[in-house]
């Protein structure tokens, strides 16, 4: 037997093919969108097979009260079939699954992709866009325009055209020097609440984060949070495009998912814009593994 086996030392990648206790808690649908129309090019659709492999590397304890991920039962869905390089191909075939899928578990896991991903996942949610809230954390504001069509960088343009108000709409994280003050005025005029890295800095990350959930939970019925994984600051995730020196800490935002894991209205979140070929040592594959597990830890507390 290899050294690194160990019985007694459960890998995630385990978790993520089934296994789990007899008697879960809990249970988390994962669904693979290697959408791949940015702004950048590159190759956003090797992500969901870079993560998987990751989870080779990490373990199932959660360092938490609640203790371990396999007292959650987690279904892998596999990649949805769609044109990776034409965003409304997604449409249909992610509304049919995740609608599907959420009959069955808790909260739903969308593996991007690029950040295209966020608009067909909130549609595809069969709610009512005013009755759904939309939580970014992304350092970006993604409110560029439609006009040469969708991709990475107007999901939330989009979702504003297609009806969700932009109060429901709440942007943390949004970063200095990675946006333009065009786009500031748009998010402003729609109403959208945004929280930039200023105040993140000095009001805490996970403070700002869980009032902005308590906020939407009182005005709308289910909540979508979308993990831009740029968020964080570069050094932790170079295969990330987007993301700019002076972002958050990777501990900063696992702390963010287990909130969003605890929140009984949170239905989905999606994880996005890594590009595999980017990479240095797994840093970011090996990060977006860790968010996914501290939302599942979260999901072992929800409704606490």
């Amino acid at each position: 037997m290899a050294l690194h086996v160990d019985p007694h030392w459960p890998r995630a990648s385990e978790w993520l093919t089934g296994r789990h206790v007899d008697d879960p808690q809990r249970s988390l649908g994962l669904i693979g969108v290697p959408m791949n129309k940015s702004i950048t090019p590159g190759h956003c659709d090797q992500a969901p097979a870079a993560v998987r492999a990751a989870m080779q590397r990490l373990g199932t304890w959660t360092g938490h009260p609640s203790g371990d991920v396999l007292d959650v039962a987690l279904k892998d869905y596999g990649d949805l079939k769609f044109a990776y390089d034409d965003p409304e191909s997604a449409d249909a075939p992610l509304a049919e699954l995740l609608q599907s899928a959420m009959l069955n578990h808790d909260a739903i896991a969308l593996l991007g992709g690029d950040n295209g991903v966020t608009r067909p996942g909130v549609l595809g949610l069969g709610v009512p866009l005013e009755d759904v809230g939309l939580i970014t954390l992304d350092a970006h504001f993604d409110l560029r325009t439609l006009e040469n069509g969708l991709h990475n960088g107007n999901p939330i343009r989009a979702l504003l055209e297609s009806g969700l108000p932009g109060q429901n709409i709440i942007q943390i994280g949004i970063a200095p020097f990675a946006n333009s003050s065009d786009y500031a005025e748009v998010a402003k005029t729609a109403g959208i609440r945004v929280h930039t890295l200023h105040t993140v800095e000095d009001m805490g990350f996970v403070p700002v984060l869980t009032a902005a959930l308590f906020e939407l939970s009182l005005r709308c019925s289910v909540i979508y949070v979308d993990c831009d994984v740029d968020v964080l600051d570069r050094a932790f995730a170079p295969a990330c495009p987007g993301a700019r020196p002076g972002g958050i800490t990777p501990r900063e935002l696992q702390q963010g998912l287990y909130a969003c894991g605890r929140s009984t209205f949170v239905k989905v979140v999606d994880f996005v814009e890594v590009d595999p070929t980017k990479d240095i040592n797994d840093a970011t594959a090996l990060v977006t593994g860790q968010l996914l597990l501290s939302f599942a830890a979260g999901l072992l507390r929800r409704g606490t």
